[in-house]
Parts: structure tokens; sequence; C-alpha cells
């Protein structure tokens, strides 16, 4: 019986009843790493827990026994170090396995993890240390990462301590530090226990419209991914599970550790500095990856190598999440593997809260149904319920309680807390329109949403139809200030190779949209550029664009 069982109220193979009696179940004590890792570990100390490899050829697998003991020495590590129950440790460890050990760590200890990015700059660095009051940092071997922290540092008073995967001058080693460790560690009590309502972990959020926000989430977090994993991802024992993402993003929690160990399946790792699509397909092959997770824009890079070429007959189950999934891209990839995507939609500040399911039929362009556990409703401007068809934000129910996995506000933040979490629902500030059948259809940001001559554009709906002409590599679509619409429709356009920047162009693009999509939808101003303002996620900065607009003016 794989662990999930023990928290769930409800058959997940029934769909009647899963969606009217899922329930997690946990005490108040509970953790994931005594109540999970250490348990797998006792019950099965020999289960492949992870599989980790790289492009230089070095494999390491980890048992769940393995994890329980490196946990124990890490924790045991930090405690040595003076880091104790709330104080808050950065982690920049890409896709080190040392990253799994120290996250389960500091969750025994119940001290507070912040998973970072290495594409940090220096004053993105000491923003997340001052914000967060940090008081350790933790590293990998990446040269420009390292001399980014250290000139963070004179900036940021709260961290006393850094630690690096190996050795340099004036850093502590951290596997020297764990192997020195004993490899037993006992859960806290007393002034150093915790309950799980208090914080685990915390998320910067990729900060498309301003400053990241920090995400606060309790210990109940990961059990929020049980229906991430088991549903969405469908793992199962035995499964190796592949979702390509740097540790430093909530997608890491959603798909390289938390779900899938509460599965019972086992975690892959590629250790890559680069995207490769070559790479990636022949991993899958040698690993036998059964389940798979990628955000969009990787899939589309996928489907343009002879994906048919490979052996992908293990490959039982896709997801996408992250960005909305172009039906271009599906149609690609279950051409090439004949395999279906199944798109799921989250925050930060949630788990995996809408998805399509096996079960489901696939509409694509949907982001799915609400997932068991979550109750959702869309909003207009005035908090009224929006009827089929029509666009309002998607907001999270909270009359019959936080769902676990949820987060429990902004850090330091109450103001922007109430903004978004109030008369009992949760703001996500992304909006979306659903279908008679109640699927979810992603329109954009609240922000981000255009209203022109009376209607409501989305950018992802004409970014989509603009991603569909031959002449599109990247594009992003705002909304610009017009006298006699209110705004006009513009898409910034990245052209790929070969070809040339002309009203000619404009034109055809022009006309490209109002054949594949509503007339009215289509791009009246085009300015081509050679690169979109970028979160370091990857995410479209459309705040950058419009107000690079405004300075204009």
């Amino acid at each position: 019986m794989a662990i999930y069982e023990r928290y769930i109220k409800a058959d997940l193979t029934n769909e009647k009843e899963l969606y009217e009696n899922y329930h997690i179940d946990a005490p108040d004590s509970f953790n994931y790493g005594f109540d999970v890792v250490d348990e797998i570990a006792r019950e099965t100390p020999d289960k492949l827990a992870l599989l980790y490899t790289n492009p230089a050829g070095e494999e390491r697998r980890f048992t769940f026994d393995d994890v329980r003991r490196q946990s124990n020495r890490a924790a045991n590590y930090f405690k040595s170090l003076g880091i104790k129950k709330g104080d808050k440790v950065l982690a920049i460890l890409k896709r080190n396995y040392q990253y799994w050990f120290i996250n389960v760590g500091l969750c025994k200890l119940g001290a507070v993890i912040i998973p970072a990015t290495a594409q940090l700059s220096a004053k993105d660095i000491s923003y997340r240390c001052n914000a967060s009051g940090a008081k350790m940092i933790l590293c990998c071997t990446d040269e420009h990462l390292l001399c980014e922290v250290e000139a963070a540092l004179k900036d940021s008073p709260t961290v006393e301590r850094l630690a690096i995967v190996g050795k340099r001058e004036g850093w502590l080693d951290l596997d020297e530090g764990l192997a020195a460790m004993s490899d037993t560690f006992d859960r806290p009590l007393g002034e150093d226990a915790f309950t799980a309502d208090d914080t685990m972990l915390i998320y910067f959020t990729s900060g498309t419209a301003g400053f990241p926000k920090m995400a606060l989430h309790d210990f109940y977090y990961p059990l929020g991914h049980i229906a991430t994993a088991k549903l969405w991802h469908t793992t199962r024992e035995d499964d190796l599970h592949f979702t390509i993402s740097d540790t430093g993003w909530a997608k890491a929690g959603w798909g390289k550790l938390y779900g899938q160990w509460l599965t019972g399946c086992a975690v892959f790792v590629y250790d890559f500095d680069r995207f490769h699509a070559k790479e990636i397909l022949s991993i899958m092959e040698q690993y036998r990856i059964t389940t798979f997770c990628a955000p969009p824009t990787m899939y589309r890079m996928l489907t343009q190598e002879p994906v048919e070429s490979y052996d992908l007959s293990s490959l039982r189950h896709c997801c996408s999440a992250g960005e909305p999934l172009n039906p271009e891209v599906w149609s690609d990839w279950k051409r090439q593997t004949g395999r279906s995507i199944y798109e799921g939609f989250g925050q930060s500040e949630t788990t995996c809260c809408l998805g399509t399911l096996p079960h489901m039929q696939i509409k694509l362009g949907s982001m799915g149904k609400p997932m068991p556990g979550y109750r959702i409703e869309l909003l207009d401007e005035e908090s009224n319920p929006c009827g089929e068809g029509t666009c309002g934000e998607i907001c999270i129910q909270l009359d019959t309680g936080k769902p676990r996995g949820l987060f429990n506000g902004y850090y330091r933040d109450e103001c922007l807390t109430e903004k978004v979490w109030h008369d009992g629902f949760y703001h996500t500030g992304d909006t979306a329109w659903k279908d008679s059948d109640g699927y979810y259809w992603f329109v954009g940001r609240a922000d981000d949403i255009i209203k022109s001559s009376g209607y409501r554009i989305g950018p992802f709906e004409v970014e989509s139809a603009l991603l569909e002409h031959p002449a599109v590599l990247e594009v992003a679509v705002t909304g610009e200030p017009d006298l006699v619409r209110g705004q006009a429709v513009k898409a910034t356009i990245v052209l790929k190779s070969g070809y040339v920047p002309g009203d000619e162009l404009k034109k055809d693009l022009q006309n490209h949209v109002k054949r594949v999509t509503a007339p009215y939808k289509y791009p009246r101003v085009i300015e081509f550029t050679d690169a979109l303002p970028k979160t370091v996620s990857g995410k479209i900065k459309r705040a950058e664009i419009r107000q690079s607009y405004a300075a204009q003016k």
C-alpha cells in the first residue's frame, strides 16, 4: 500500500467518490521527512527513491533508506551550524542530488527552505535574503553564481554562513560537512517542536508584474501534491517519473519530490545546464521513463526533432503546466508519440488546482476541471459569479476551509495577503472562462486582459494564433492605449531566422490571425524585436512592455 493512502479518505478509482469525498486527514504533527520518507524507508528500505544522472555519464541511485540517512545527516549538520526551527535557508542547487537530502533534512529540523534558481543576479539574491531574513545560503559549483552570491553579501546582513557542493575559500564544504554527521536524528521535542501549521517552505513568485512575492507553505503542503502526482501525473508504485524543472522553481515541488514519493514512485533527475531536445529524448529512451511532465516550450522544442526515431514505448502518461499549452504543440506530440498531453494549472501559491485527468475527454486548449480538494469559482470585477462563456478571475473557495497545498499568505506583507485573500476566496489574479461541460479555458493575468471596443481579449488566444505562423519564434501580446477603442491589440514579435521585418509581413500576420481566430482579436499594432523581456523563470514580462510604451510617450 502506497503511503498516501493513509491520508486520503476517498477511493481514487471511483470518479463520483473522488470529487464528493476527497479529503486529506493528517495529524497536526505531520512532517514529510519523518512521516513519509522515513516510513517508506522503514517498510521498504531498498526501494528506489531517486535516480540521478548527468551529461558526463555519472549515475547515482538512492534508496529511501539512503535518503533517510542522508537527510538525517543534513538535519544534524544544519543544527550544528546554529540553524533552528523557523530559520530561513536559501538553496540554489540546480539539480544536484544533494538538494533532496537538504530539503528533507531542513523539513525534519523545522527550518524553512527557500528554493532559488542559479540564474539570479547579485541584486536578486540580496533582495531575497533581505526580504526573507535568510540566515544561510547553499550553492552549487557554478562560478558565475558564486560570484553573484559573494557580490550580494555586502547588502545581505542576515546571512551568516555559506556552503557549497564542493570547495571554495570562505565557504563551508557541504559534502564534507554532511559526511561528518550522524545518520540518526530524532523528531524535535519541547521548544524545538513544530506543528504542521508552521512554515516549511517559501517560494518566491516569478515576478511578472513587480518584485517577487514570498508565498508561505506549511508542513501540510506535500500532502496537497497527492492529487498532483496520483491523479494528474498518474504515478504508480515502481514508476520512474521525469519532470523537467530546476529545483529553484515550485514546479520541482510539483514533480520531483513530494507527491511522487507519497505515491511510491521514483524520481528521475537529469542534471543538465542547457536544454537540448535530442539529449532529453535519448535520456528518456535510455532510462525507460514512464511518466513525464514539461512546460509547453520544451514540448515544442522536442517535437522539432524526429521523436518517432526514439523508443519511448515505456512512456505511459504526459503532462504540461507552467504556461498555456498551444494546440499545435499538443497535436505534434500526439502524432509523433501516440501520447496525449494532459494540461494542468496552478501557481507557486497552490498545488495543481485545475487539470485534465485520464478519465476526462481532452479539449485542446483547456486546462480541464477543478482538481479534487479544490472548489473554484469564476468571479467578475464586482465579485459576482460568471456565467458560462464569460471571462472571470479564477478564485478558490475557502468557506469550508483552506485546501491542503494552498499557501498561508505572503510573508511580511499583510496588505497584499488581504488583497488576494478575502470574502471567502483566494483570488489568483488569473482569468479564464468555463464552458457548458465545466472545462476551464485560460485567458490571462487579470492585469493583462485587453479591453478593446467593448471586447475582452486574452493575450494567450492571440499569441497562440500568431505562433502558428511560420515566421514567429516568440510573441507577447499586450494592450496599447487607443483613443477610439480604449485599447488596441499589440503584438511584440521575435522572428525566426530568415524572416525580415516589414509592412508586408505585418499585413500577412494580421490576416493570419483574422483567419484562425475571431477577426476583432487581430493585432492592429505589430512591433518586431530581437528579444522579449522575461523573468528568470522565462515568463514574459508584459507589464514591462506596457511600461516601455508609456515611457516612449
